[in-house]
């Protein structure tokens, strides 16, 4: 299919643009990492009138001036190639911010249908667009949509075939519009106008370097430099300042000529919890009721109920037996046959693990998280948590990985990406991998904790939190880099809908399927040739001395840790185990939880951060954690006995 036929979907964050996607390309979805990033674009066919078109879905920006990694892949997919036309998905509550976008279109020379979504929402807030107002505004077709409804998609669909390009025009400061027209006559014609790029190098877009070098001749890259220069010293303010601010004047202008408020139609319970959710001291009980809801969706029934369903039920009476049978019939004996239904087989151990242990954990917490996207709640909780987070060199926006990765740290690595800085992204990687458990791991935990006492659960979350605050501090410290400001764009809470639910879920688990299942199945292949060249047992002979001495613990948990670096609840499996048979006293349970809490993360994880921020970070980091898991249980061995505590 050519080029002709690209349809590009843009939008700001949390604006139904996904459902969209979902709902224009059906089942027809790949997702691959945006060609040199880790940002992921997904592309789906959509058949229209007879014509193949390829639509792409790419992250949610709040700029195409980039201030993230998300938001220059979205605007390097437009410097690439022309596209058939571009549809930009708005929230219908805050058509200003959207404008914002659609006005850096507009700049661009772009075909452009206007999707106004939420338009449920916003009539509830007592919110109207004049969407014919807005059409003669802008000069191309806009749309109302109610995506979980299906409403208006037929109305996207008839306006595709004939886009038109925006008539809308910004002018700037005359001094400015000089320039302009000068680095103007000097670029070659692109995908975009010419006049799109001389604002962007105006505004001193430290993202257009690259772009620039590869496209232009080094002559022409120094007039234009010397040109920009020149504009800046002749006004006050930034030149990107003047642009933007044009730019909202403009926003603000076709907003009063659209927008009209008329009264709500109700929500006044959602607007109260909205209120409160974000109060410094009302917000807490929310918070702990919310946190509650996590855990006992998906500690107790998915790490618990469909846990034991799958594993002992599914896995344990049909799934692995029927395997075991077919492989020994035809492998009778032999290595390969121990490889895939041995001790550490990839068919009886990766594939139960992944699928039987994980998948239901993993699936019940992203229903929960898709909940919480959905209800708008997330954004409150940011804001709730930005202070805690500022002492680690962060912002409240770190809370979402840090959420996601109770329920699976290798896709809250991932989640990282959400984060501006290099730096941001860095320390995150290093504190789930330090001491954020997974929930699968949580579960085990905390049913060995409630078998002692209320004083040991809140001795281990206590030294796990700690150990968190002191370590980020510290990161936030070491790590060099530039801390971004915290803005947040707050929406309404809302009841979830099911359809948006369902769609951020599925995609979810197609990534675990696609992207965390295979690193599963490579860790456990390494571990069978590790116990194969007996370098397992050497790993507990080495160890056990640390174990026994520093950390005052049997011998035999040294296999726990080891077995935790595949299966982190594994690990704390063999702990709960070695309690209930009496080998561990109640201090030393204390402590082993603690150590392997803190333990360097599962092998899939480890895989995840090697893909996410290279291999020498990925060892650095490994390097940090292992001696501190073990520093901090032997502190805390110390103490508990120094002063006799007891459980």
């Amino acid at each position: 299919m050519g080029i002709s036929n690209k349809i590009i979907l843009v939008g700001n964050p949390n604006v139904g643009k996904s459902v969209i996607f979902g709902l224009l390309t059906n089942k027809y979805v790949t997702v691959s990492n945006y060609p040199g990033t880790t940002v992921e674009i997904s592309y789906g066919d959509m058949l229209l009138e007879g014509k193949k078109y390829l639509i792409v879905d790419t992250p949610g920006v709040n700029s195409l001036v980039p201030m993230s990694e998300d938001e220059k892949v979205t605007r390097d997919i437009f410097l690439k190639e022309r596209p058939f036309t571009v549809v930009q998905v708005a929230d219908t509550k805050n058509i200003r911010r959207s404008l914002l976008i659609t006005l850096q279109i507009a700049e661009m020379g772009l075909p452009l249908i206007l999707v106004l979504n939420m338009e449920d929402e916003a009539r509830d807030r007592g919110i109207i667009i004049d969407i014919n107002q807005l059409k003669t505004l802008m000069g191309v077709e806009a749309v109302s949509t109610i995506a979980p409804q299906r409403k208006g998609l037929k109305d996207i669909k008839a306006a595709i075939p004939t886009p038109a390009i925006p008539t809308i025009k910004i002018k700037y400061l005359p001094i400015i519009e000089e320039y302009i027209g000068k680095i103007t006559a000097l670029l070659p014609q692109f995908s975009v106008s010419r006049r799109a790029l001389s604002v962007m190098i105006l505004s001193d877009d430290e993202s257009l370097k690259e772009w620039l070098i590869t496209n232009l001749n080094p002559k022409a890259i120094k007039e234009i430099e010397i040109l920009r220069d020149d504009c800046q010293s002749k006004v006050k303010e930034p030149i990107s300042l003047l642009i933007n601010q044009r730019r909202l004047d403009i926003a603000d202008e076709i907003t009063a000529k659209v927008f009209k408020k008329i009264p709500a139609e109700g929500g006044k319970l959602l607007s109260f919890i909205g209120r409160i959710s974000m109060h410094p001291l009302w917000g807490i009980p929310l918070l702990l009721l919310v946190l509650y809801g996590l855990y006992a969706f998906v500690g107790i029934f998915g790490a618990g109920t469909l846990v034991n369903f799958f594993e002992k039920i599914i896995f344990g009476r049909y799934v692995n037996p029927m395997i075991t049978k077919v492989v020994q019939l035809i492998i009778p004996v032999g290595l390969i046959q121990q490889m895939l239904i041995g001790e550490y087989g990839l068919f009886t151990v990766a594939l139960t693990y992944a699928i039987a242990i994980i998948l239901p954990i993993t699936a019940t917490f992203f229903i929960a998280f898709a909940i919480l996207e959905d209800s708008g709640y997330l954004p409150r909780l940011a804001i709730m948590s930005n202070r805690v987070f500022n002492i680690m060199g962060l912002n409240g926006k770190a809370v979402l990985p840090m959420v996601l990765g109770l329920g699976c740290g290798t896709m809250a690595v991932m989640t990282s990406r959400i984060l501006e800085t290099k730096r941001e992204r860095l320390i995150i990687t290093f504190l789930l991998a330090l001491a954020v458990p997974c929930s699968a791991q949580l579960g085990v935990i905390l049913g060995m904790l409630g078998a002692l006492s209320f004083k040991a659960t809140l001795v281990w979350s206590g030294t796990v939190m700690g150990t968190l605050l002191f370590s980020g501090y510290l990161a936030s410290k070491v790590i060099r880099g530039e801390k971004t400001e915290f803005f947040l764009e707050i929406p309404p809470i809302r009841k979830p809908n099911l359809m948006n639910i369902l769609v951020k879920t599925l995609g979810r688990i197609e990534w675990y399927l696609k992207e965390a299942v295979p690193l599963f199945i490579l860790g456990t292949f390494i571990l069978f040739a590790l116990h194969k060249f007996n370098f397992l047992n050497t790993l507990e002979a080495i160890a056990s001395p640390v174990v026994v001495s520093l950390l005052g613990l049997p011998e035999k948990t040294t296999e726990s840790f080891i077995l935790g670096f595949l299966r982190r609840d594994y690990g704390a499996a063999g702990l709960f185990a070695m309690a209930e048979k009496g080998m561990l006293t109640p201090v030393q349970s204390v402590v082993s939880l603690v150590t392997i809490t803190l333990f360097i993360p599962c092998l899939a994880n480890f895989f995840m951060i090697i893909k996410e921020r290279g291999i020498k970070t990925a060892l650095s980091i490994i390097a940090i954690v292992f001696p501190a898991a073990f520093l901090g249980g032997g502190i805390l061995n110390w103490i508990l006995r120094t002063f006799n505590v007891t459980f």
